[in-house]
């Protein structure tokens, strides 16, 4: 059996409510799970997205800012909301699908930006980011025995030297920081989770899926940073069959700053 899972932080799910919905036609995936949706669960369009073929829906938004959501054409159980840092601004989403009579937990993640200041001592977003990450260490892929675990989202973390366009000339830039890479890095260990982007696609090959919209002219300049991951339990990470990252959508009408990253298995 085949299955896919893709993430997107879409940055206003309303906003770019055709861009999900063209990517959802041309690629099919299973599950996509959305960050930065920008929407309070009541607003969410949930009825576009069962249209598609995507009747299951597990959301935890608020008005204007973060937020995250999960489309799924399985159903799900055990939907859980986790808080971050005692802080209640919607940026964790958990479901334990059941896919042809497997269950398999899948955690969304976004995790804050830290602002523009690596500095946790002068700016509180920075510290909040690195609070996060620190909490991010206790979220285990064994911490169901028996049920595998998919872990996604907008990290907001470019940890290794191929996933930034410029090592050197971003090591204090935030994303790509020291302190900011070990703490993804030891979150990772720590949890027992795979990197199955580098495992289908191994460095020193570039690997990014973020670029800026600051840059006039992003394609010709690729500045771009891998900020969006798909990490896996051991078991699940076995069966993966590939990684796609969709940077044609970065050229779609009025799109977001991530393109969407799809990770295939086969069962």
């Amino acid at each position: 059996m085949d299955f896919s899972l893709a993430t997107w932080n879409i940055n206003s799910v309303r906003l770019r409510l055709d861009l999900v919905l063209r990517f959802l036609a041309e690629q099919g995936p299973d599950v996509l799970c959305l960050q930065e949706t920008k929407c309070p669960n009541e607003l969410f369009p949930e009825e576009a997205f069962r249209a598609a073929g995507y009747e299951h829906v597990a959301l935890h938004g608020q008005k204007g800012y973060h937020g995250v959501a999960i489309l799924s054409r399985h159903p799900f159980a055990d939907i859980v909301r986790q808080e971050f840092c005692a802080i209640a601004d919607a940026r964790h989403l958990s479901a334990r699908l059941d896919v042809n009579g497997r269950l398999i937990r899948v955690h969304n993640f976004y995790v804050p930006a830290g602002g523009d200041e690596p500095d946790p001592e002068i700016n509180p977003k920075f510290r909040h980011k690195l609070d996060f990450l620190a909490e991010l260490r206790g979220v285990s892929a064994e911490a169901e025995p028996g049920t595998p675990a998919i872990l996604v989202g907008d990290l907001n973390v470019a940890p290794l030297e191929a996933d930034v366009w410029s090592h050197k000339q971003l090591l204090k830039i935030v994303s790509h920081t020291p302190v900011e890479t070990e703490a993804l890095t030891l979150a990772q260990s720590e949890g027992a989770w795979r990197d199955l982007m580098r495992q289908a696609i191994p460095e020193p090959t570039k690997l990014y899926t973020w670029w800026s919209y600051r840059a006039k002219d992003w394609e010709a300049a690729d500045r771009g940073r891998r900020l969006d991951h798909i990490w896996s339990s051991a078991d699940i990470a076995a069966d993966l069959t590939g990684i796609e990252v969709l940077k044609d959508a970065r050229r779609w009408e009025r799109p977001s700053d991530h393109v969407p990253v799809v990770a295939r298995f086969n069962w």
